[in-house]
């Protein structure tokens, strides 16, 4: 039997990866919350490595948040996803595991990165101001699995998603990303049977959406692939693989399907003195899709199902 820790477990990402490993009977799955194991203490994780027989590991645990959230604690995203990358990928190491998956994030890219994004544009330009904390965290833990490989002959991979979205993702009204914001902004209008909603910026930007669930299937996708396979698609230099639906739609239309989702049927007012962000942001996922995965869930069908997740767990919902 194979013995898998999914460090995050509680989190959207990890959650989902949890659902679909516990499926199979052939898996032993560990996890810790918390409370029990702070993946920023090295000398916790090194001891919790070293109580466990691990044989792989899906690195899911992060600090996460949206443009308000990265703007206001920069530190803590820096700091805290530093520590928990080195301290998990070091002690992995140290205690001879040989797999690991790490899931990174799109806003490795420069900000004006020729779209779609292919892999090779990491570090090819400026990023993003807003996130750039986090953004450097996360190139930070794609270049020691890298170095880890290199250096160890270790087999760690690096996937980075487009914009996620899900059960378990946070709807806090300030500190969520764009979607569940939305979501919980326009229910809170129809139930007050408000006549508007206010929405940020023009509704221009393109952006790509993929359901957390859809992630969870291409982690474990990349995780099983025969390391073969997976190394003639990447390189020891470039291991890390997109993962997203390869098409995008405006952030209006994005805002009229969570209207009709959440059953609003005031107007919608666009707010143009806020920021739009970066005109565009799309994955190339053509490695991914010649290591065999596509997506499955259409951005409506997801939406509804996510909202209706909302519903079910409005009295405890994270945020």
């Amino acid at each position: 039997m194979k013995t898998i820790f999914v460090a995050g477990h509680r989190g959207m990402v990890g959650s989902a990866i949890v659902r679909q490993l516990e499926a199979d009977s052939s898996i032993r799955l560990i996890t810790c919350s918390r409370s029990d194991l702070d993946l920023t203490n090295q000398n916790d994780v090194t001891r919790f490595f070293a109580e466990h027989a691990i044989d792989e590991v899906y690195l899911a645990a992060a600090k996460v948040g949206g443009i308000h959230a990265n703007n206001t604690y920069p530190a803590s995203f820096i700091y805290e996803n530093l520590m928990i990358e080195a301290n998990v990928i070091h002690a992995a190491h140290t205690n001879n595991v040989q797999k690991m998956l790490f899931l990174g994030s799109s806003c490795i890219y420069p900000k004006l990165a020729p779209q779609p994004m292919q892999e090779k544009a990491l570090l090819t330009g400026t990023l993003e101001e807003t996130n750039e904390p986090y953004a450097i965290a996360k190139i930070a833990g794609i270049k020691l699995c890298e170095s880890y490989n290199r250096q160890y002959g270790r087999d760690y991979r690096s996937v980075m998603p487009t914009n996620l979205y899900g059960p378990n993702d946070n709807f806090h009204p300030e500190n969520s990303h764009v979607i569940p914001a939305l979501l919980r902004r326009f229910h809170e209008a129809a139930e007050k049977s408000d006549d508007k909603v206010v929405a940020w910026g023009s509704g221009t930007p393109m952006r790509e959406f993929l359901h957390v669930d859809d992630m969870a299937a291409a982690s474990i996708h990349v995780m099983n692939l025969d390391k073969d396979t997976y190394c003639n698609v990447t390189s020891p230099m470039l291991s890390h693989i997109n993962v997203g639906t390869g098409e995008d739609c405006t952030i209006k239309e994005l805002v009229e399907t969570i209207a009709k989702v959440t059953g609003f049927h005031g107007e919608i007012i666009w707010d143009t003195s806020k920021p739009d962000g970066t005109p565009r942001k799309l994955m190339d996922v053509s490695r991914l899709k010649e290591l065999g995965w596509k997506y499955q869930i259409s951005l409506e069908e997801g939406l509804s199902s996510t909202y209706q997740w909302f519903l079910d767990n409005q009295e405890n919902f994270r945020g």
